[in-house]
């Protein structure tokens, strides 16, 4: 044991840049679970087993404050209160959510249902809780807030995507919306699509420059689309089909499928995969 112990500890020694060794600022985990809970009590009341009081107003409070102190110290009680106030904004651009999925899916039964159950409004539900947090240029805890989404619900939406009111997401397993995409209001996107960067191979120093797709109003993106780049722009009112796999922006009104000629065919060799342009 004392042979394991030594080496335990010198591989604390050895790897200390690339592992810190007790950083103690951290949030915990199940912490920030909680958080998202109280926060989803105090966004819609009643549905999840908590009435709204100032009791659990002051435990979400608490809760923040408490993760924020350990992150940044004498900021956290400013930046708890200023979260917090965002609150009924946050509840208004839900509102909008929740009216995009019953108007766009035949299958639900009430606008609660929706609340309770669709795994895409969970995500989108954290995701714009996160989304506030990023905007306060607090780290690390939007990020854990949209992983634990993204574990529960297989949607990976990152904090600092900036998505539009009456955002609706249907099935939602597999969706993937990177960091500096842009999608504006009432969109729709279905399961698998993905939202990415053309490539990453350039590492940290991308850090900042825009790198993911805008999707403009009013499009709708079906099961297993592609869209990449971060000069790519989906115009107003288009159609992608399913499957399709996009790198250069198209124009207001489009519909592309898969049986659609590709526009350019000239191959691109990128992370040694041969595609094609569409």
């Amino acid at each position: 044991m004392k042979h394991l112990t030594d080496s335990l500890l010198e591989s604390y020694a050895r790897l200390k840049d690339s592992i810190p060794v007790e950083p103690g600022y951290l949030p915990g985990r199940n912490e920030v679970v909680e958080f998202i809970g109280k926060l989803r009590d105090l966004l819609f009341p009643g549905y999840f087993g908590n009435s709204l009081t100032s009791e659990l107003l002051e435990e979400a409070g608490h809760l923040l404050n408490r993760q924020l102190f350990r992150l940044l110290k004498k900021e956290s009680a400013k930046l708890t209160k200023d979260f917090l106030a965002k609150l009924p904004k946050i509840r208004a651009s839900l509102a909008t959510d929740v009216e995009a999925a019953y108007s766009g899916d035949p299958a639900a039964t009430g606008k609660e249902e929706i609340i309770i159950s669709y795994p895409g409004f969970y995500a989108i539900s954290v995701y714009r809780l996160a989304h506030e947090l990023y905007l306060l240029n607090i780290p690390i805890l939007p990020r854990i807030m949209t992983e634990h989404a993204h574990s529960i619900t297989g949607i990976d939406i990152h904090p600092g995507a900036k998505i539009g009111n009456h955002f609706f997401i249907d099935h939602g397993t597999g969706i993937v919306i990177g960091e500096t995409a842009i999608i504006g209001e009432y969109v729709k996107i279905y399961q698998g699509v993905t939202l990415g960067a053309l490539s990453t191979k350039g590492g940290q120093i991308l850090r900042g420059q825009k790198r993911h797709p805008t999707v403009e109003d009013n499009v709708t993106i079906y099961s297993g689309a592609s869209v990449f780049g971060g000069n790519t722009i989906i115009g107003k009112d288009s159609v992608l089909g399913s499957n399709v796999f996009v790198t250069d922006s198209v124009p207001s009104g489009s519909k592309l499928s898969i049986n659609d000629a590709p526009r350019k065919k000239q191959k691109t060799l990128e992370n040694d995969v041969w595609y094609f342009q569409i």
